[in-house]
């Protein structure tokens, strides 16, 4: 099997090398020597679509957001609210409505000076300062006044996480206290990681920060086609590494495991190493969250989002700030604190939709975390895609040069689905975001590239080929050279191939008796069933001559068992010269009689002739001893001479020997058959003929004239009206009287053509 791929991958190589374009510029792209741009963004829509169409469109219920819509904005004021109203919220929620935790995807930045008491302590230092009343009173009113400390007041202790943001500001510039790093330099073992590096933050004011201690960056991935698709869970700023809103609100409702890196490497030899997973150990028990190579993670959309998306429950902020929902319906719920209103600028564009909550980015990594369904994009995500370029690539290559059009249809289809399923898989059942679109991108260039060289190279030389074989091979023989068409040439090669020659009888008398069209008419008819019946036995016409046609068997296209086929071609044509007979008969036309002959040997096959006429054809002893047995079937009253040759290559039939005999320009004798009829078939008490036959041949070898001369009366009884036995029977007559002859071996001489 593998020495035949060989060769036929060393006879289509250009064939597959044009295949094989595809996969080299794949992974060119693949290696970062060609970037190829369009291809990681067809990536990312192959990403989102598979995306949309297996998001689970349904409710979680332990997430709830708290937005800040516009109904919240008319109601309670514009943004940013004062931080007694804040402090009022997150009592509602604690207390009232027992939550687990607390999330805010909302930044407290600014001191809050709503109150006045700014003013007034600047009143009581100034103007009326000389006022003790004054001072006084706003001593005892300065707590109620102070929204900042009231709303620290309502967080300290409690299960919330406030948010910041990381900036990218060249100077560096920050703003609000940072919590402490997520995770220490200490379990990192001083080794650096490849991830997102930013240069300021804006967090918020340190009574609130001091309040809360847990806080985790808002900060999302935006891919180069302005599309969301991910979110970090873990930050670098100067060499410390911090978390994420999402990561720190899971964090604090487990009860603050501490972070571990997950080494992909778990003894890392070198100055630098990538995490498989953020890992949180709490009492011995380690909960792996997967990220990839930049420690983010796919956002895990399960619906279109905002109010109506139907994934999440959405309440407005006012109706919850002002106590109209019924105490603990939210009990033990994780409540995200944001805004869907457009004016506050925390929409974002995403692979469900334009304007997604930015605050919903954050419930769907939380609901993910806690479904242990995080979606990665692995760091071996290269060496896969190299992996399956390789193997489909390869596979196309060798394959697609050797299969049909509709198979390499079949093949090219299903090569896309199977990848197509692969990838499917992976991402469902592990979590895996892998590449995809190079792989399709190169099946189907690689099919079109080994379509369009088939159809323009390929099948040039194919139709070419059948232009030149077309009118002496059968359409069917066409069809299998075609397929290969590097196998076949004009070149001359000597080859063991049948070759016969079938001449009409009685031509001449008829061309004195009929019209020249009816002649012709008459030609055509008997060529075209004869020529019918050489193409159906797989025969190759070399070329008419006058009333004589000329075809042999085994080239072009090599046809092992060319002497039987050539064989039963030649009592086909003798059936069908009967049945034109009969009609002849009916019409009043005259009788035609054909004589053949055939011959299997050794002769030269190829294009031969002048520069300006040239025919495919063959040549030599072989062609020319069939050319005389053709004439010698008129001699024996027989309608075909076969020599030993193609007898012994002939087995499926029943045979009579003729004679031996020697032609002219042959110098041994050689043995001439003619078939009766084919192995299988009923012979009609011939079976007795042909041994009595076979018995005189004995006798006639061995010159023993008076059995010579019982057998062929005998014969004659039998077939009165065989021209062969009447001619042996006039031999027989002649040599009656003449004395043994030592040196005479049986053959009959013959020195004409």
């Amino acid at each position: 099997m593998w020495k035949n791929i060989a060769q036929l991958a060393r006879r289509r190589w250009r064939r597959t090398a044009v295949t094989l374009v595809p996969l080299v510029f794949a992974l060119l792209h693949l290696s970062g020597i060609l970037p190829l741009p369009m291809l990681e963004r067809l990536d990312n829509i192959f990403y989102d679509i598979r995306l949309r169409a297996t998001m689970p469109r349904t409710l979680d219920e332990r997430i709830v957001i708290v937005d800040i819509d516009e109904k919240s904005l008319e109601r309670v004021g514009h943004w940013p609210w004062g931080r007694d109203k804040m402090a009022t919220l997150a009592t509602e929620l604690f207390e009232r409505q027992q939550v687990a935790v607390v999330g805010f995807d909302v930044l407290f930045a600014e001191a809050d000076g709503s109150s006045g008491l700014r003013n007034l302590q600047q009143l009581a230092q100034g103007a009326l300062s000389d006022q003790p009343a004054f001072r006084t009173q706003l001593e005892r009113l300065a707590p109620s006044l102070d929204f900042d400390s009231l709303f620290a007041e309502s967080l300290k202790g409690r299960p919330a996480v406030l948010g910041y943001y990381l900036t990218s500001d060249k100077e560096g510039r920050t703003k609000g206290i940072l919590p402490p790093p997520a995770l220490s330099s200490e379990r990192l073992r001083g080794l650096p990681l490849k991830t997102y590096s930013w240069g300021g933050y804006g967090s918020n004011i340190d009574i609130i920060a001091g309040a809360v201690p847990v806080a985790g960056f808002f900060n999302s991935v935006t891919d180069e086609d302005g599309v969301v698709r991910a979110l970090p869970l873990l930050a670098e700023y100067q060499g410390r590494y911090y978390e994420s809103l999402a990561l720190a609100m899971f964090r604090t409702a487990l009860g603050l495991p501490e972070i571990h890196p997950g080494f992909a490497n778990p003894a890392p030899d070198g100055t630098y190493d990538t995490l498989h997973s953020v890992a949180l150990v709490q009492d011995g028990r380690s909960l792996a969250l997967p990220v990839d190579d930049r420690l983010a993670t796919l956002i895990p959309f399960r619906g279109p989002g905002d109010v109506g998306g139907g994934s999440f429950r959405y309440l407005s902020a006012s109706d919850v700030l002002e106590g109209k929902l019924p105490p603990n319906e939210l009990k033990d719920r994780m409540i995200l604190v944001g805004s869907t209103a457009p004016g506050l600028l925390d929409l974002r564009v995403t692979p469900v939709g334009r304007a997604y909550p930015g605050v919903e980015t954050h419930a769907n990594v939380l609901s993910a975390f806690l479904d242990g369904k995080n979606i990665v994009r692995p760091d071996y995500a290269v060496g896969f895609d190299a992996l399956q370029l390789v193997c489909a690539g390869l596979l196309l290559a060798f394959a697609l040069p050797a299969l049909s059009a509709a198979w390499a249809v079949l093949l090219s289809v299903g090569l896309v689905s199977g990848l197509t399923v692969l990838n499917l898989w992976l991402y469902l059942s592990h979590g895996l975001a892998l590449p995809l679109a190079s792989a399709v991108v190169m099946v189907l260039l690689a099919f079109t590239l080994n379509m369009v060289y088939g159809y323009f190279v390929e099948s040039r030389s194919k139709r070419e080929l059948a232009a030149l074989f077309g009118t002496y091979v059968p359409p069917e023989l066409v069809d299998e050279m075609v397929k290969e068409p590097d196998n076949y040439s004009m070149q001359a090669s000597n080859q063991e191939l049948t070759v016969m020659f079938c001449d009409m009888r009685g031509f001449t008398a008829m061309s004195e008796q009929m019209e020249p069209l009816q002649l012709q008419a008459l030609l055509n008819d008997v060529f075209s069933r004869l020529t019918h019946i050489i193409r159906s036995h797989r025969g190759t016409i070399d070329k008419y001559m006058g009333d004589c046609v000329m075809a042999f068997w085994g080239a072009p296209v090599a046809t092992p068992d060319h002497a039987r086929l050539a064989v039963q071609a030649a009592l086909d044509m003798a059936r069908a010269i009967k049945e034109v007979n009969l009609l002849h008969r009916e019409r009043g036309l005259p009788e035609i009689g054909i004589g053949i002959g055939l011959n299997t040997g050794n002769m030269c096959v190829g294009d031969m002739g002048s520069d300006i006429r040239r025919s495919y054809t063959v040549i030599g002893d072989s062609v020319n001893l069939a050319s005389r047995l053709e004439g010698l079937s008129k001699k024996y009253a027989v309608l075909t001479v076969v020599s030993e040759t193609t007898r012994i290559q002939a087995v499926h039939f029943i045979w009579q020997e003729l004679d031996r005999v020697r032609v002219k320009g042959k110098a041994e004798s050689v043995a001439i058959f003619t078939p009766v009829a084919q192995l299988d078939a009923t012979m009609a008490g011939r079976s007795h003929e042909l041994s009595l036959w076979q018995n005189f041949l004995v006798a006639y070898r061995a010159q023993d004239w008076t059995i010579c001369n019982e057998l062929i009366a005998d014969l004659m009884q039998i077939q009165p009206s065989s021209g062969l036995y009447s001619m042996y029977g006039s031999r027989v007559q002649g040599r009656l009287m003449r004395p043994f002859d030592p040196k005479w071996d049986g053959a009959n001489n013959f020195d004409t053509k």
